[in-house]
């Protein structure tokens, strides 16, 4: 994965809340969405999981061709309910479309 200014796809940042004591489970359920499913749907580019020491954020980092791909990977049912899942171990998640404005 590249960050570059230029680049003209949609960037993704989702933000995970959480326990410890589903840190892990979580990790794992994003990990195989990732895995088995997003990472083999058109117009996926790279994504990288982040978790923080205190194990209560994950930041998930993931970059798409276009807005379009992303929104229509969420709308598969395959990805509704791998979501219903992920909601279960979080408190909350929140994907967040961004334009790389800068790079340093």
């Amino acid at each position: 994965m590249q960050i570059a200014q230029e680049f003209t796809g949609q960037t993704v940042l989702t933000t995970f809340e959480m326990t410890p004591g589903t840190a892990g489970d979580l990790m794992d359920a994003l990990s195989d969405a990732y895995d088995k499913f997003i990472r083999h749907q058109p117009g996926y580019i790279a994504a990288a999981l982040h978790m923080n020491d205190a194990q209560t954020r994950i930041a998930n980092y993931s970059q798409w061709r276009r807005r379009e791909d992303y929104m229509a990977m969420l709308r598969t049912p395959e990805m509704r309910e791998r979501n219903r899942h992920i909601a279960t171990l979080c408190r909350a998640f929140e994907p967040v479309m961004y334009e790389v404005m800068g790079v340093l």
